[in-house]
């Protein structure tokens, strides 16, 4: 488990959750540090919206514990009026037209800031007085988006937050989140498949694949950490030997294969070695750690990873 530099917003320790004969998580432990965005990646299934409800009091684990602000979230009101979380396809009474939402996000949150939500309203382009109902996939995304920015919740998730939302709208997103979080620090967890949009806005990363933690880590820490390296494919073998190969595609006698370093080599060493090489992104790690884990004779599910490699 990671040790927060800080008083943790939350924190699990070893958590199972089953469900009838499927366990959506085994064993995670991890904390959520207090005012950090941390970004909960991973493929379609690997148990990401299962350790949201797990934090916001949805549901209770089968083993292992959850604390959010020293407590058990599970009905317990005053953890609970601190946390704002904005599912995947958030769902509003059939009367409710946009401003109702606003209204009761006004009524529910303590912190809520009703400048900052007109703000965003006239950003987003969002007629208040249209029932949510009628609304297009994207505006409903953003109604959540802006409640869960106004909000100013302790403790704000968003999962998947941005479907239906053209690039221009996922951009103002990250740039307003961005922003308020700058002038009023708190605990974001952002779950996505668009790690390559969000990369840069992440301060920890937490990625689970099959239930389990597969990186619980400090953004920063993990750039430059990787390699993308190019080849004869006894060179990438020869230096892949030295650290720890995560992903290798061969064809003919050349290799590319996705490494992370170890003590302290870099780009140039792999030079050294006659190979070319790139720095792997986050996105590009993240994809290489899930493909490492595929079950034993389970080909990874092509739709998960075109929508964690989009």
């Amino acid at each position: 488990m990671s040790q927060p530099t800080s008083t943790p917003a939350a924190v699990l320790r070893d958590v199972t959750m089953r469900f009838r004969e499927h366990t959506a998580l085994s064993d995670v432990s991890t904390v959520i540090e207090q005012d950090a965005i941390t970004g909960l990646l991973g493929r379609n299934g690997a148990g990401k919206t299962t350790l949201m409800q797990l934090l916001t009091g949805h549901r209770v684990p089968t083993s292992g514990s959850v604390e959010v602000f020293g407590e058990r979230p599970y009905e317990n009101e005053a953890v609970l009026s601190r946390i704002c979380f904005i599912k995947e396809g958030q769902r509003y009474p059939d009367h409710f037209r946009v401003r109702d939402a606003l209204d009761a996000g006004a009524l529910v949150f303590p912190d809520w800031d009703a400048d900052l939500a007109q703000s965003l309203l006239v950003d987003f382009d969002l007629p208040a007085k249209r029932p949510i109902k009628k609304l297009s996939r994207g505006m409903n995304s953003a109604v959540g988006i802006i409640i869960g920015l106004a909000s100013r919740a302790p403790v704000t998730l968003f999962d998947e937050p941005y479907l239906g939302l053209d690039a221009v709208a996922r951009q103002l997103f990250y740039d307003r989140l961005l922003a308020d979080y700058a002038e009023n620090p708190r605990t974001v967890v952002l779950s996505t498949h668009l790690i390559e949009e969000i990369a840069s806005l992440l301060e920890r990363v937490l990625l689970i694949d099959h239930g389990r933690v597969l990186l619980d880590a400090d953004a920063e820490s993990l750039r430059g950490t990787a390699l993308t390296v190019t080849g004869p494919r006894e060179r990438v073998a020869a230096f892949g030997a030295g650290h720890e190969v995560l992903h290798t595609e061969s064809l003919g006698g050349h290799s590319r294969s996705v490494v992370r370093l170890r003590g302290g080599a870099d780009g140039q060493d792999a030079a050294a070695a006659g190979l070319s090489w790139e720095p792997t992104n986050l996105q590009q790690l993240v994809v290489a750690m899930s493909l490492q884990t595929t079950r034993p004779g389970q080909a990874a599910p092509s739709d998960d990873l075109e929508e964690i490699n989009r």
